[in-house]
C-alpha cells in the first residue's frame, strides 16, 4: 500500500507523536451502520469518563502506559492488518490530541475512518473526512453532566449519534434529547444500544416499537461471537 509522502513527515508531525495505546487489532465492527464489517480498531489509552456501564475499564486510567506507539508505527500496524476500514476508539481518543491529525494521515492515504467518541471532547477539529459517532451519556452513566452539548452544532450527515441505554429512565431522557435537539435533521442514524448485563434487548426493543421510534437498535455483536469481556475483539 501507498506510504505517507515525505512532507507528511515533518517535525511535528502525528507520524513522530507517541501514543499510549490500548491495543490495536482486527475484529468485525460490532455497532453501528458499519455493523458486521471486518474492521481495523485502535484503541487509545485513558479516559477523563468513568461510566457506570463502562465495557473497556482497562483503557481508562491515563497514567497507565499499556503501550507507547509512533504515529509511525500505528500507521505500519494498520497497514500490516490489510484493512481499509479503521476505527479509533478507547478510552477516548480525542483526549490525546494528536490523534485528530492522524486520523488525516490516514484519510490522506485512501482509509475509511471512524472515530467513536464520549462527547465531552470538542469534535470540531475532527477532519471532515472521519465519520464521528458521538456517545450522548444519558443520566444512568453518571456521567451526563460531562456531556459537550455544543458538538451537536457540529454534527452532519456523515455522523451517528449513539445513545447507551441502561433503564426506563434513561430511555425517556435519550427520546426527550432526540426531540429537543432536533438529532434527526441533523444526523441520519441515531443508535440506541442495551448497556450490556444490565437492560433485557428485548425490553428495550418493545419500547422503541411501542413508541415507533425512528433509532437503530444495536447489539453489540462482538460480545455475541466471542466472550463479552474478551479484548482485543
Amino acid at each position: 500500500m501507498q506510504q505517507p509522502t515525505p512532507e507528511l513527515i515533518s517535525v511535528g508531525n502525528p507520524l513522530q507523536l507517541v501514543f499510549n495505546v490500548s491495543e490495536v487489532f482486527f475484529s468485525i465492527q460490532g455497532e453501528g451502520t458499519r455493523i458486521g464489517r471486518p474492521c481495523t480498531f485502535v484503541r487509545m489509552q485513558g479516559c477523563k469518563l468513568r461510566c457506570v456501564w463502562c465495557d473497556t475499564p482497562y483503557a481508562l486510567d491515563h497514567r497507565h502506559i499499556e503501550q507507547e506507539m509512533t504515529g509511525q508505527q500505528i500507521f505500519n500496524r494498520i497497514a500490516a492488518l490489510k484493512c481499509r476500514f479503521v476505527e479509533f476508539t478507547g478510552g477516548e481518543p480525542l483526549e490525546q490530541l494528536g490523534v485528530f491529525s492522524l486520523m488525516s494521515v490516514l484519510c490522506d492515504n485512501n482509509y475509511e475512518v471512524v472515530v467513536e467518541t464520549g462527547g465531552h471532547v470538542d469534535i470540531s477539529l475532527v477532519d471532515p473526512r472521519v465519520s464521528r459517532i458521538v456517545d450522548i451519556k444519558c443520566p444512568d452513566s453518571k456521567m451526563m453532566t460531562l456531556n459537550k452539548l455544543d458538538n451537536i452544532a457540529h454534527l452532519t450527515s456523515n455522523d451517528e449519534v449513539k445513545f447507551v441505554i441502561a433503564s426506563k429512565n434513561d430511555y425517556d431522557w435519550a427520546k426527550e434529547t432526540i426531540r429537543d435537539y432536533d438529532l434527526h435533521s441533523k444526523v441520519d442514524s441515531i443508535l440506541m444500544s442495551c448497556a450490556f448485563g444490565i437492560l433485557p434487548y428485548d425490553v428495550m426493543a418493545e419500547w422503541i416499537l411501542k413508541d415507533n421510534l425512528d433509532v437503530r437498535f444495536q447489539p453489540q455483536l462482538h460480545k455475541f461471537i466471542w466472550e463479552p469481556d474478551r479484548r482485543g475483539v
